[in-house]
């Protein structure tokens, strides 16, 4: 195992080294992505292992830092995809859904939008190394429709995707905005 410091809290966590993690452990982290609200019977059943073994890899994979609070978000870092690029891509509007399909078909193409302003398309982009970055963003200049990129590195996560604050300041209120 090797420990990295998670400078958010100032405290210590250890991580499973990528070459620690076996093929149950990545099926395990596949099935939670593909379905987030499994129940652990059914998931020790869907991986062919009893029920305490998928238990005990969940635990192991919360610890590690592989799976995140709440145990179904995956840190791709943890992994070893430690690049995160947001990619905004100029496209010839005729070809957008064309342009769309051919990111679809990207493993490392993590999310698109449709986006106002400069740029038609934003997408975020992992990758292990800045070689393997490199090979998306050409893989996306080769979509046909796309006309330009330009890419941004994120350099530290301050602030990870969240729900709650915005779901407390409705709790609170006690409505929904309609």
């Amino acid at each position: 195992m090797i420990i990295l410091t998670n400078f958010e809290g100032c405290r210590r966590r250890e991580v499973v080294a990528l070459s620690k993690l076996d093929a149950l452990d990545l099926r395990l982290l596949l099935e939670l992505v593909r379905d987030p609200r499994i129940q652990i019977g059914e998931l020790g059943e869907a991986l062919g292992v009893a029920r305490n073994t998928a238990q005990a890899r969940i635990r192991r994979l919360l610890r590690s830092g592989i799976l995140r609070e709440g145990g179904r978000e995956v840190d791709l870092e943890a992994l070893g995809y430690d690049v995160l690029a947001f990619v905004t891509i100029e496209v010839s509007h005729r070809e957008l859904d064309g342009v769309i399909a051919g990111l679809r078909t990207l493993p490392q193409c993590l999310e698109v939008y449709e986006i106002s302003g400069r740029g038609d398309v934003w997408c975020r982009l992992a990758a292990t190394d800045t070689h393997n970055l490199q090979s998306g963003l050409r893989s996306i200049l080769r979509i046909k429709g796309v006309i330009r990129t330009e890419t941004v590195l994120a350099l530290h996560e301050h602030i990870p995707y969240r729900t709650e604050p915005l779901i407390s300041r409705l709790a609170q209120a006690g409505t929904a905005p309609a």
